[in-house]
């Protein structure tokens, strides 16, 4: 499935650049978020888009303003579970490309995306 692939991708994309992986597809009532990251200062609250190219617009489009209240509702639940003093923020991974090609995958990260 290209979003599980996806997902991987960005995984090991952040972890290049010195993150952590919190959690991944943290889930509740409220909605769901792909990916929890620590770096620094920041709780990371990630979530990932993953196309096969951008035909059909980039893939932060799809992360419309309903998507971003549901994240933000998952990462207040997740901040109720898990107190900490890190400063919250919210990041969308864009990764183009599929499994199994020739060519690396594309992956653009757009940092403080939304909620701010």
């Amino acid at each position: 499935m290209r979003g599980a692939w996806g997902e991987r991708v960005a995984q090991d994309y952040l972890r290049e650049r010195g993150y952590t992986i919190v959690a991944t597809n943290f889930r509740t009532r409220f909605g769901e978020i792909d990916m929890i990251a620590q770096q620094g200062e920041y709780l990371v609250f990630v979530e990932v888009k993953t196309r096969r190219d951008t035909r059909f617009g980039a893939a932060r489009e799809h992360v419309t303003a309903a998507k971003q209240a549901k994240i933000i509702a998952a990462a207040e639940a997740w901040l109720q579970q898990q107190p900490t003093t890190l400063q919250p923020r919210f990041d969308v991974i864009e990764v183009y490309g599929e499994q199994g090609a020739a060519r690396p995958p594309h992956i653009i990260q757009l940092e403080n995306a939304f909620g701010g």
